[in-house]
């Protein structure tokens, strides 16, 4: 399971998107779950990290699942148009 930083914003976004496809070219399983619940400050940078990070995975042949998104993330998500791209679980 690759988890998220309580914070990510423009400021983090490479630095987390880099930890993130480090982690998730270890991982082995079909399935790559990001565990998004200690994500507390955030901006639509967290979008883009998301979607990259499921890009990846998916290059990879792996579903990709995001648990414990806040419901301001989602509600930023569905604005855009992008929440049936986060297959998003409790």
């Amino acid at each position: 399971m690759l988890v998220l930083p309580s914070e990510l914003t423009h400021r983090q976004a490479s630095g987390c998107l880099r930890m993130l496809v480090q982690g998730l070219q270890v991982l082995k399983g079909p399935e790559v779950v990001v565990d998004a619940s200690a994500l507390a400050v955030f901006d639509t940078s967290a979008l883009a990290v998301l979607l990259e990070c499921r890009r990846e995975a998916l290059a990879d042949r792996k579903a990709f699942v995001v648990r414990g998104l806040p419901a301001a993330l989602v509600g930023m998500a569905g604005l855009y148009g992008v929440d049936d791209l986060l297959q998003v679980a409790g």
